[in-house]
């Protein structure tokens, strides 16, 4: 076989190419692997369905109008520039990329005339991708709106963030809002497979080992193009390896790609740590012990180990939340505060940033005193239910709010709590035969929680008056 290269887009005469038949030059592996059509696609199947306002738009359909312009909101990777391009391609239409980083509103004017040029001298309506548009500033923001008010241009803009708080509303009323999704572990590996065969990608010349696969798909988190570039460095680290006098690799004779090459390639330690398996909770419940245990430095640890391995952040959201209640609670209620703030926060930034808001939480519940009394109450009081305990509820405090409850006693000599000096009514809440019994809540003397013990102490025996025995 002639020399080639693996990596280029550009073949050689005669020969079976590793890229296509372009002549672009060297492009990038996530580039060449760029979906050609909506079939191609991986992942988005909801936003993606047949008759969908986003199918519509990339078979070139439209209102009476015309077409809208499209807002995609998601995570890299997910194919925000792959269907801005599917979008370009229905109907002949033209093409232009700006960059929010780079561009101004110099450069969205001068698009705006060039698209104007084209639609009048040739008819054809201009695609412009906006990438990162939330790095616009409302000025630069509104220089796009006369020219998507008037289709003049057909706006796709991408961006990472939530378009509700970067994107002006005028803008936004005039476009559709896409939201997709992070890929699938499986779409991910769909993705690296059809990288390994397809003839525009590595065209079968390397074999990835099922553990290597495993942590390029890991790595990648939900993202396609990271997958690839991690796969293209990776099969570049096997090449370099290859013994002399090998010969260059090709379907028949194709370089196996090891995990020890992918992690050199990555320039990352694989994370042992498995999502379906065991190491998924053993990690997870080392991670709640740490912070159960006010160890600091062991809880961020685990964090870095669930993150690193592509867990789900809104899961690792949710276990923070659920310790700062079991574990905290009454002893600094504020860490309850913290960790739901964080979750909501998880939900509407997504990582990597969304690492500092969970590290907070965690280092919120780590240095907070702790208290499992709540826990325990309620888990007492369930215990009490499941065994049957508890009787009817005592008539003074029934409903007494529909005709004929008065008849039945409902709500006679109820006590309203507000009109007594100290708004505590001394008078039984609880069932017959709970009264004495019933011993659920005991606060404990740290933090927060030690403050309550006075007042807990003084309310028992104030409603001790009202036949509670203690």
């Amino acid at each position: 076989m002639d020399s080639v290269d693996l990596f280029s887009d550009t073949p050689p005469p005669e020969t079976n190419s590793f890229g296509d038949s372009s002549g672009a030059g060297v492009r990038p592996l996530a580039v060449r692997m760029r979906p050609r059509n909506v079939n191609e696609v991986r992942g988005q199947s909801s936003v993606l369905r047949p008759g969908s306002p986003l199918r519509r738009l990339i078979e070139g359909h439209g209102g009476a109008a015309g077409p809208l312009s499209a807002i995609l909101w998601g995570p890299p990777g997910t194919g925000k520039t792959t269907l801005a391009h599917l979008v370009a391609q229905a109907a002949g239409r033209e093409f232009v990329e700006l960059s929010a980083v780079t561009a101004g509103v110099k450069d969205v004017r001068a698009v705006m005339e060039a698209a104007r040029r084209t639609r009048s001298l040739h008819g054809r309506q201009t695609v412009l991708f906006l990438d990162e548009i939330h790095r616009f500033s409302k000025a630069q923001q509104d220089a796009l709106l006369p020219g998507v008010e008037d289709r003049t241009v057909l706006l796709v803009a991408a961006t990472t963030e939530n378009p509700s708080f970067s994107v002006i509303a005028p803008l936004l009323s005039r476009s559709m809002l896409i939201r997709l999704e992070s890929l699938t572990d499986e779409q991910v590996g769909e993705v690296i497979d059809a990288a390994l065969t397809d003839d525009r990608g590595l065209s079968g010349a390397f074999v990835v080992e099922p553990q290597a696969r495993d942590h390029l798909v890991r790595m990648a988190g939900g993202d396609a193009r990271r997958a690839l570039t991690s796969l293209e460095a990776a099969a570049g680290v096997a090449m370099d390896a290859m013994p002399g006098g090998r010969g260059l690799p090709d379907r028949e004779n194709p370089v196996i790609v090891t995990v020890e090459q992918v992690e050199q390639a990555v320039a990352q330690a694989v994370v042992r740590y498995d999502r379906a398996g065991d190491q998924h909770y053993d990690v997870a419940s080392a991670f709640i012990k740490s912070m159960r245990g006010s160890d600091v430095d062991a809880a961020l640890h685990y964090l870095a180990r669930m993150l690193e391995a592509g867990e789900d952040p809104r899961f690792i959201a949710r276990r923070i939340v659920i310790s700062a209640s079991e574990e905290i609670a009454m002893a600094d209620p504020t860490a309850l505060q913290t960790a739901v703030a964080a979750m909501h926060a998880v939900a509407q930034i997504g990582m990597p940033e969304a690492r500092l808001v969970l590290a907070q939480a965690v280092v919120h519940n780590c240095l907070a005193p702790k208290s499992n009394a709540v826990y325990l109450a309620v888990d007492a009081a369930l215990a009490d239910v499941r065994a049957g305990r508890g009787g009817a509820v005592p008539v003074h405090l029934r409903d007494g709010g529909y005709g004929g409850a008065a008849r039945l006693g409902h709500g006679v000599g109820y006590v309203y709590a507000h009109d007594e000096v100290d708004s505590v009514a001394a008078q039984q809440y609880l069932p017959d035969d709970l009264v004495g019994v019933a011993d659920y809540y005991r606060p404990k003397d740290r933090g927060f929680e030690g403050r309550l013990v006075e007042r807990w102490a003084w309310l028992r025996r104030r409603l001790s008056g009202g036949t509670r025995s203690h």
